[in-house]
């Protein structure tokens, strides 16, 4: 079922009126320049006047939406006002026919007494100029208030990720697992539970700082992540492997904080990682993008809880950033794209 979007009474009105005014205000100056009676055959010039300012409205507007779309301010400003020139010419000189043939072959106007064909070019271009200058105006200020209203959404939904990322980390289920394993640890391997309990608390600090980085390096990333890997490790022991393929140009860019912790955190979540099922995860850094990936083992029983890929993913578009997805049977691949 199509579905028509509502019109707005009050702008239908304010446009009515606003062309209507213009029009008679077009009328008088043309009046006065042509040293007419005013009140001679009033009804008949406002009503022709008005036609002639309507459709120029209904055209400027048509220009000003194909500019918008194939030739932006922020492309060329000056490619764009010569556009936006040329675009008024073509409409003044397209009406000016129409209207021209409709007066002195439809009706059978006599052509004495009217203005020439070059005094009508200058007075529709002076019309039109303004009708488009109004047009920018009117787009420029809602452009503003969708871009304000778009940041604030932003800033909202980055919020938001960072509260979920904190409550996805401080989840029973990643702390149990964490405190278990040093429960372990302090009565088999001491001076493991001491490094155990640092990276834990390293990695926990790292979070809490979030709302102070909306972005981070993936230098601090990755340095940041060997804390996580680290409680990896005395958790689930010779169970995988894990290999960084750095690149120092590249490692100054930036990506969302927590991006690659929690793509490895959703790595083991959804596989099975023993020594006899070895879990293979990787990261490498490129030019364009950082990859993680790792070789496919299903879990049967995946835990509750987390954030999951898609919500990160989202994330990243509120930059205008796509993350790519690669998942065949043996691999699974995450692009995840650098954000300048």
């Amino acid at each position: 079922m199509v579905r028509f979007r509502k019109i707005d009474i009050r702008n239908v009105i304010i446009f009515f009126f606003s062309t209507l005014i213009y029009a008679l205000c077009q009328m008088l100056f043309s009046i006065i320049l042509m040293k007419e009676d005013l009140w001679d055959n009033f009804h008949i010039q406002l009503s022709a006047h008005y036609i002639v300012i309507f459709t120029m409205c209904l055209a400027d507007y048509g220009l000003l939406l194909f500019l918008n779309k194939y030739l932006p301010y922020s492309k060329n400003i000056l490619l764009r006002i010569l556009a936006g020139l040329a675009g008024l010419t073509i409409i003044c000189l397209l009406l000016l026919g129409i209207f021209n043939y409709l007066i002195y072959d439809v009706f059978l106007i006599p052509r004495e007494g009217l203005p020439s064909f070059s005094v009508k070019f200058a007075f529709a271009m002076a019309a039109n100029v303004p009708i488009l200058l109004v047009f920018e105006l009117i787009y420029y200020f809602q452009s503003e208030q969708r871009a304000i209203a778009d940041s604030e959404k932003a800033k909202r939904k980055a919020l938001l990720f960072q509260h979920e990322t904190l409550r996805a980390q401080i989840n029973p289920h990643f702390l149990f697992n964490s405190l278990n394993v040093l429960s372990s640890l302090i009565y088999i391997n001491p001076a493991n539970a001491n490094q155990f309990t640092k990276a834990l608390s390293k990695t926990y600090r790292y979070v809490l700082s979030l709302n102070r980085h909306p972005l981070i390096s993936v230098e601090d990333e990755l340095n940041a992540l060997d804390s996580y890997i680290f409680l990896m490790k005395m958790r689930f022991e010779n169970a995988f492997t894990f290999t960084v393929n750095k690149n120092t140009e590249y490692e100054k860019n930036s990506i969302i904080p927590l991006t690659l912790q929690l793509l490895i955190e959703n790595v083991f979540k959804h596989n099975i990682a023993t020594e006899e099922m070895l879990l293979n995860v990787n990261i490498t850094i490129k030019r364009e993008y950082i990859t993680v990936a790792n070789n496919i083992q299903p879990a049967s029983d995946i835990e509750k809880g987390g954030i999951g890929l898609k919500y990160l993913t989202e994330q990243y578009k509120l930059y205008n950033k796509d993350v790519t997805v690669e998942h065949t049977k043996q691999m699974f691949v995450v692009k995840i794209p650098y954000i300048k």
